[in-house]
């Protein structure tokens, strides 16, 4: 009788053990899924901060609408209006950028013509977005240099590689893009690997912005506000571990 107690004893401590063990396993996936909500939440706000507010870019006298700029606030709600959009990643240091924004403005001038046209089905938004101001943007796009191009319909997203000239651009936005390979899904603008791109540099920038704040604003020494950033960082991991661990450990049956 004492064997088998004994037994019984070492079967329920490790049980027990491994359940308790068990939440760190799923700590992974819990992790995903928290980016997957804060993305949506991140999504959500943009949108809800630029209702309302999208730059079309407004016909001038001579009846031609111009390029469109986009930011971080205004990027997802203005692309869930259904059109194609052709989009340029530019600088303002970037001689190429200004050099061809003149060209630029001729493509969106005549690709937004063409939306008053009866018979037009496809109709191809003209865009441009700051890559160097907008980094959470380039680095969902991955974009290595200026200026970059892009032809995003719905979730399917081309690069444009070919001469950049009017008659390239236009000719790609309307039927040229065929002949070329979308961005894969996964690591695209709109998949996972862009979204975490996305919100990596958005907290690299809220980090720096934040010990910015405590040096300059508040005079901290570097080296003081930067003792500040990491026991707060290991503040919030050691609680978040805590949370996950609670939530997630599961109760022993009562037998």
């Amino acid at each position: 009788m004492e064997a088998k107690a004994t037994t019984t004893t070492v079967a329920v401590r490790a049980r027990l053990h491994w359940r308790q063990r068990s939440w760190i396993r799923r700590a992974p996936l819990l992790s995903l899924l928290l980016l997957v909500v804060g993305i949506a939440i991140t999504r959500n706000n943009d949108g809800v901060a630029s209702a309302g507010f999208v730059d079309t870019g407004s016909p001038g006298a001579d009846g031609k609408r111009g390029v469109i700029p986009l930011t971080a606030k205004n990027f997802d709600s203005s692309l869930r209006d259904g059109n194609v959009w052709l989009i340029e990643f530019y600088a303002p240091w970037c001689g190429h950028c200004t050099r061809f924004a003149s060209t630029y403005e001729l493509v969106a001038n005549q690709l937004h013509s063409d939306h008053a046209k009866a018979g037009v089905t496809r109709k191809v938004n003209v865009a441009k977005i700051d890559g160097a101001a907008e980094r959470a943007l380039s680095s969902r796009f991955d974009v290595h240099g200026f200026p970059s191009f892009y032809l995003v319909d719905g979730w399917t997203v081309r690069e444009f590689k070919g001469n950049r000239s009017q008659e390239g651009l236009i000719q790609f936005a309307l039927t040229g893009y065929e002949d070329t390979e979308p961005v894969p899904f996964v690591t695209g603008p709109f998949g996972p690997m862009g979204q975490i791109r996305s919100l990596l540099m958005r907290s690299g920038a809220w980090i720096v912005g934040l010990y910015e704040n405590l040096t300059r604003a508040r005079g901290m020494r570097p080296l003081i506000a930067m003792s500040v950033l990491c026991v707060g960082g290991l503040a919030v991991g050691l609680v978040s571990i805590v949370i996950l661990g609670v939530a997630f450990l599961p109760k022993e049956k009562s037998e």
